[in-house]
């Protein structure tokens, strides 16, 4: 501002009075009651806020009120990233035209959308058809500041969710996590159709038949198929990652691991991968003494060879 600028303002002493009239009266004591209401027109359409006179007609109102909202849906907006002293939030916030339920017209009111930065952009979720409510004001006076602003319609919760169990491996699963714990991935084969099960079950799933005979899997296998994640999880290096089904060299049957070690739009069906054992000194009996899979500098498997497994 140059510094010979004037500051110049405009006042009403003791307020602009005026009186409202029975129908905007009304409006503002419902308002006042903590309710919206509407007033209908000769051809049936409910104005809010209401008017004394159909503005497509030029008509009067019938003078019947009715009960809208409060839930409504915002029909257009205008962002505000820039708050100034009046207006009515202090964080960034949308301007928005809002059509309550059971109106044919829509009133215009502040929307408030959370806290944000100053020049904070609008967040995604802020579109036309958004379902917002009023929040009313705990001391209302009969004015349209008796609702303090319009909130969003809540559609999704975060609810922290924990479940503590222990769960004991039976003989086979103890077996297989002992030979986890020596460096080993152990499976057994079924004695029927000579499929090597890994993890071990102690039981072929297709046979039905108990399962004793022990063989040694090396560590490298090929993807069959895979999903691209993009929930955190804490087993994984980064967001997005890869769950994938390994088909281990030898083995019948695949087994779920993740895949890392390549950006997850390049891990494909047939892709080889071999294990990234922890530190030795970090072992345990637990899977999670492989972190996951890495690619292999060899030649994909062709579809044909992996397509019983996918």
């Amino acid at each position: 501002m140059p510094s010979d600028a004037l500051t110049h303002v405009l006042e009403f002493p003791g307020g602009y009075t005026r009186s409202v009239g029975p129908v905007i009266g009304r409006f503002l004591s419902e308002l006042r009651d903590g309710r919206l209401v509407g007033v209908r027109t000769r051809d049936g359409k409910v104005l809010v806020p209401p008017t004394e006179y159909d503005p497509a007609t030029g008509e009067a109102v019938t003078g019947e009120f009715v009960e809208v909202g409060p839930a409504g849906t915002v029909q257009t907006w205008s962002w505000v990233g820039r708050p100034l002293s009046g207006h009515p939030l202090d964080r960034p916030f949308a301007w928005a035209l809002v059509r309550p339920d059971g109106a044919d017209t829509a009133l215009l009111h502040a929307l408030d959308l959370g806290v944000f930065e100053e020049g904070a952009k609008p967040p995604r979720f802020l579109k036309t058809g958004l379902r917002v409510r009023p929040k009313w004001r705990a001391e209302r006076t009969g004015a349209i500041g008796d609702i303090e602003c319009f909130l969003p319609e809540v559609t999704m919760i975060n609810a922290p969710v924990r479940v503590e169990y222990r769960l004991r491996a039976g003989r086979a699963q103890e077996r297989f996590l002992e030979g986890i714990a020596e460096g080993r991935i152990l499976g057994h084969r079924c004695g029927v159709c000579g499929q090597v099960i890994v993890p071990m079950k102690g039981m072929c799933s297709k046979d039905g038949v108990p399962t004793t005979e022990e063989v040694e899997l090396p560590d490298t296998g090929t993807v069959t198929t895979f999903a691209v994640n993009n929930l955190p999880d804490p087993r994984a290096p980064e967001v997005p990652f890869v769950s994938a089904y390994v088909l281990l060299d030898g083995a019948g049957m695949p087994m779920l691991a993740l895949v890392a070690g390549i950006p997850a739009d390049r891990v494909r069906m047939g892709m080889r991968v071999k294990a990234a054992w922890r530190p030795r000194e970090e072992w345990e009996k637990s899977m999670a003494n492989i972190k996951w899979f890495e690619p292999l500098d060899e030649p994909d498997v062709p579809f044909e060879q992996i397509k019983d497994h996918v």
